[in-house]
C-alpha cells in the first residue's frame, strides 16, 4: 500500500505557515526565557565533603527568590557548578546574592571559583548563536546542492530546516523553557537528524529518477513510501532514548531532551511533508523515458 503523501501538501503547507506565524509571534511578544549564559550572572564552583543531593541544592537555591539558577556536577559528584542570575553591574548587590548563596548552602564548602558574567558577554553569545546556526544551514545548503545537482533540493531542504529551526524557537517560547547554549546544541543537533532524515529521502529519489519513468509527484510518493519503515523505525528508537533520558535524567538536561523530543517529530514531519514536495514546487524537471 502507498500513502499518496503528496495529496496532502497544501494541507500541510498551510499548517506549517500558521506554525510559524505562531512561532514568530511567540518569539516576538513573549520572547524566550533566556538562561543565565545569555543574561549574565554569577558562576560559583564549590567543592563539598560529601557527594551533595542536588535536589536539595536546588530547593534552597529557588527559596532564594534570586531568579533562574543552575546547578549541575562539575567533573566530580562532589564539585557542583552553580549558575546563579543576575544582571546586575553593581558589584555590592552581586556580592549581596553571594552571601545569600553560602548562608543557605552552609558551611564545611570549598569555594574554588566565583565569576561574574556580564550582559556584555551574554550579547556576544547571542551573536555567536545565531551565527552558528546561520551558518550551518547554509553549509547544509551548499551540501545538498551540490550533492544532488539542482538547486531545487538544496532550496527545498533549507527552508524545510528553516521550518525546524523558527518552530523550535516556537517551542521554546510558547514553553518558557530556559534558553542557554544547551539549547543551541539541541536546536543544531536537531537540524543535523532533520536533514539527515531528508537525504535519506532525496537520495531515494535520486535512484529513482534513473529508472523510472513516472510522474515527478508520484515518484516522490514512492521514494518517500520507500524509505518510510526506515524513518518510522528511527523516530521512534530516537524518542524512546529521549523519553528515558527525559524521565530519568534529572531537571540539569530536561530542556535539553524536551527540545530533541519536539525536534524529532518536527524533523520527521518536514522530510516528509515539506522539504520534497517543495521540488515540485520550484519546478524542478527530469526526462522521463
Amino acid at each position: 500500500m502507498i500513502i499518496n503523501f503528496f495529496k496532502y501538501r497544501y494541507i500541510a503547507f498551510g499548517f506549517s505557515i500558521i506554525l510559524l506565524l505562531l512561532s514568530v509571534t511567540l518569539f516576538i511578544y513573549k520572547n524566550l526565557n533566556l538562561g543565565i549564559d545569555f543574561k549574565g550572572g554569577i558562576m560559583i564552583e564549590a567543592k563539598f565533603d560529601t557527594t551533595p543531593n542536588i535536589s536539595s541544592l536546588r530547593q534552597k537555591i529557588d527559596n532564594l527568590n534570586i531568579g533562574n539558577s543552575e546547578i549541575q556536577e562539575f567533573g566530580d559528584p562532589q564539585i557542583i557548578l552553580f549558575k546563579l542570575e543576575s544582571n546586575s553591574k553593581d558589584g555590592q548587590e552581586n556580592n549581596s546574592i553571594i552571601e545569600q548563596f553560602k548562608k543557605s548552602i552552609g558551611e564545611n564548602v570549598d569555594y574554588r571559583r566565583i565569576e561574574f558574567v556580564g550582559p556584555k558577554v551574554g550579547s556576544e553569545l547571542k551573536m555567536i548563536a545565531i551565527k552558528a546556526i546561520l551558518f550551518s544551514l547554509i553549509a547544509m545548503f551548499i551540501y545538498i546542492w551540490f550533492r544532488f545537482s539542482g538547486w531545487q533540493f538544496g532550496l527545498g531542504a533549507l527552508i524545510a530546516l528553516f521550518h525546524d529551526v523558527i518552530s523550535t524557537l516556537g517551542f521554546f517560547s510558547i514553553s518558557q523553557i530556559e534558553f542557554n547554549l544547551a539549547s543551541i546544541a539541541a536546536i543544531l543537533t536537531i537540524a543535523g537528524y532533520s536533514i539527515n532524515d531528508t537525504v535519506v529521502v532525496f537520495d531515494r529519489i535520486r535512484e529513482n529518477l534513473v529508472k523510472s519513468d513516472l510522474e515527478l509527484s508520484n515518484l516522490l510518493n514512492k521514494s518517500i513510501n520507500q524509505t518510510l519503515s526506515r524513518t518510522f523505525m528511527t523516530s521512534v528508537t530516537t524518542l524512546l532514548a529521549l523519553l528515558a533520558l527525559y524521565v530519568f535524567g534529572g531537571e540539569v538536561i530536561k530542556g535539553f531532551v524536551s527540545a530533541m523530543i519536539w525536534g524529532v517529530l518536527i524533523g520527521t514531519y518536514s522530510s516528509i511533508f515539506i522539504a520534497s514536495p517543495l521540488i515540485v514546487l520550484f519546478g524542478f524537471k527530469y526526462n522521463t523515458k
